[in-house]
């Protein structure tokens, strides 16, 4: 007897590579949560390193949408944020990693987009339950084109910006992570065997703020590229 599925099974999520024919299969998405220091400020918290881990939440593959889209404004929300993040690509298997061995298993880079409903985030904070339905929602993780290591070399500084109809909102530099990209890649491999097709939203920096139908965002980092997206 051949097993029959009762409905089609999900198709695998794939990415552009800057450059490339290949694409990149997405197979988790993982944020770190409150990873700049102005930031954690402007969001009412205050990160002491010596203390302190870096904390985590994860968004569904499915929650992938490419740079150039134009999405809905999503429901349930009346306060609909933007965040910028530096993303960084897994291409290679890794678990208890080493800082010293975490750019091993790099594979790109890449701009990002965490969208947020931030009034069912808060509210979830607040009453200290998961953060799911503020974050991990349809379209909420948009990506530009991955650009590999090898093009852009181990990257630990360079601009991140944001701008929202023409004007800047967010402007820092990404060697301003508490936690730096091989801190976080050997902290998160005590938890998870990382896998290829791993991404890893590093965090935003502070100027996060809310969005409406029509408006137009646009956000770079030095040294990979843009990224756009319109609200419908």
């Amino acid at each position: 007897m051949t097993n029959k599925l009762v409905f089609p099974a999900k198709e695998t999520i794939l990415a552009p590579i800057e450059g490339s024919d290949s694409l990149f299969p997405i197979h988790r998405i993982f944020c770190v949560g409150r990873n700049y220091h102005a930031h954690a400020a402007e969001m009412g918290a205050t990160v002491d390193k010596s203390v302190q881990s870096p904390f985590y939440f994860i968004k569904d593959a499915s929650t992938y949408v490419a740079t150039g889209a134009s999405i809905d404004y999503p429901p349930q929300t009346d306060n609909y944020h933007y965040e910028m993040e530096f993303v960084v690509a897994i291409g290679e298997e890794g678990f208890n990693v080493s800082e010293e061995k975490a750019e091993d298993i790099i594979f790109g880079y890449a701009c990002g987009l965490d969208m947020t409903r931030r009034d069912l985030q808060l509210k979830a904070r607040e009453t200290g339950r998961p953060w799911d339905l503020g974050k991990d929602f349809e379209e909420s993780a948009i990506l530009a084109p991955i650009v590999p290591i090898g093009k852009t070399g181990v990257l630990n500084d360079g601009k991140i910006e944001l701008a929202v109809n023409g004007d800047t909102k967010q402007s820092s530099d990404i060697n301003l992570l508490i936690w730096n990209v091989r801190e976080i890649i050997a902290d998160l491999s005590k938890f998870y065997h990382l896998q290829p097709g791993d991404l890893i939203y590093t965090g935003t920096p502070d100027g996060v703020g809310p969005v409406v139908s029509g408006d137009k965002i646009s956000g770079s980092i030095e040294g990979i590229g843009d990224i756009q997206l319109t609200i419908r």
